[in-house]
């Protein structure tokens, strides 16, 4: 149940310092559409960092209440949560926002829409909510609708990614919100959760490098992907869905969405639901070198980020 995982007081200091006493390091798991389920968000708790799959990696609501209950039951060390789709095309987000509720997930992170409906049902629950944003005036709008933290989509972010420097980003952020912030784009080693740090931001929200572990949801051919790939192989491109996003440069070549040079040559051959196909990295894939147990990721960034925080 949410109720004792997280301080009585909850306002944006208090929060902060849990944060940095309770977690094994400064890592959001994030969640990642075919990618991330129970298992992996199981393993990222169990390890000491926070933790969310989409909603909709569930077939159905029913299926999610199913994924609510075995994570409730196995993450049993740091919060964990689900990631709801908020955009009105979404005919589900009522229906899971009532799952994730009755489950009483400890974190909603809320994605491609405004988080007010989410707030006031996950925060009766016990729960918190950090609602993902690509630009500043999409933060002011989260932070007044009362969410008790953000994730800054900025550059190099696998998938739907956001284009702003996390310098620029974080420092415009914190003049007006004193909470929890999570940096997406391009972490994938213990120095750079440090950096973040060091920005006045609070997470690392790490995703490429969780791609490549036994309890990911990814086909193996994604997974070898990512150990594959560096930075100069992944492209940032909306012809698959119509948002610009990162993927593998190559398998967007041999599916004919793009040529060599990267142009494109199908605009919407793929949709969201085709993903398994295209596949979806951000620029810190370079550093992975091998698929691991979560568990084992957790333990490099966490020793990465104490050496450089010696350093």
């Amino acid at each position: 149940m949410s109720e004792g995982w997280w301080p009585e007081h909850r306002s944006g200091p208090s929060l902060r310092a849990w944060l940095r006493a309770r977690l094994t390091a400064p890592v959001f798991a994030a969640p990642m559409f075919l990618v991330s389920g129970p298992a992996l968000v199981t393993a990222a708790s169990r390890a000491g960092v926070l933790s969310a799959f989409p909603a909709a990696n569930a077939r159905s609501s029913a299926d999610l209440d199913r994924w609510l209950a075995e994570t409730a039951e196995g993450a049993t060390g740091a919060p964990w949560g689900v990631n709801l789709i908020l955009h009105r095309s979404n005919a589900r987000r009522e229906a899971d926002l009532d799952a994730a509720v009755r489950s009483r997930a400890p974190l909603v992170v809320a994605s491609v829409g405004a988080p007010d409906p989410v707030v006031g049902p996950v925060h009766d629950a016990g729960g918190v909510v950090f609602a993902d944003v690509a630009t500043l005036r999409h933060a002011r709008k989260a932070a007044v609708a009362g969410v008790d933290g953000l994730v800054l989509l900025t550059a190099g972010a696998g998938g739907n990614t956001g284009w702003l420097n996390p310098f620029a980003f974080v420092a415009e952020v914190r003049r007006f919100f004193d909470g929890p912030i999570a940096v997406a784009g391009g972490i994938a080693t213990g120095r750079a959760l440090a950096a973040v740090e060091a920005l006045d931001a609070d997470l690392g929200y790490v995703g490429t490098p969780f791609i490549a572990t036994e309890e990911s949801l990814a086909a193996e051919a994604h997974k070898r992907a990512v150990v594959e790939t560096d930075a100069d192989g992944v492209t940032l491109t909306d012809a698959v869905t119509g948002i610009p996003a990162n993927f593998q440069r190559s398998n967007l070549v041999a599916l004919g969405v793009i040529d060599e040079a990267g142009a494109v040559l199908e605009r919407g051959a793929l949709d969201i639901g085709s993903w398994k196909s295209a596949w979806s990295l951000g620029q810190g894939c370079g550093m992975v070198e091998a698929v691991r147990p979560a568990g084992a990721v957790v333990a490099e960034l966490a020793a990465g980020w104490r050496a450089a925080r010696r350093g």
